[in-house]
């Protein structure tokens, strides 16, 4: 099939064209997700490019339209979309 929008350039507000599974870890992503999207539900400690983790409670099917640099610890199953 081809892509009808292969030439114009991709924007952050365009919709995600790949996807990768989020580990929990002490290091930066190696990817920087435009959005995080919770599989399972549970919790998720994202950290901002200011250092700044928070903890949040997710649902399952929850998105964020946040591009953290980190995730510090989850239960929850996280994909990231970019």
């Amino acid at each position: 099939m081809a892509d009808t929008f292969a030439s114009y350039a991709t924007g952050l507000s365009a919709p995600a064209a790949r996807h990768f599974a989020i580990t929990a870890g002490p290091s930066d992503m190696a990817i920087r997700p435009r959005a995080i999207r919770c599989d399972v539900a549970g919790t998720a400690t994202l950290e901002d490019e200011g250092g700044v983790s928070i903890t949040y409670t997710l649902a399952a099917g929850e998105v964020l339209a946040f591009r953290a640099v980190k995730v510090t610890a989850a239960t929850a199953t996280l994909i990231g979309w970019y």
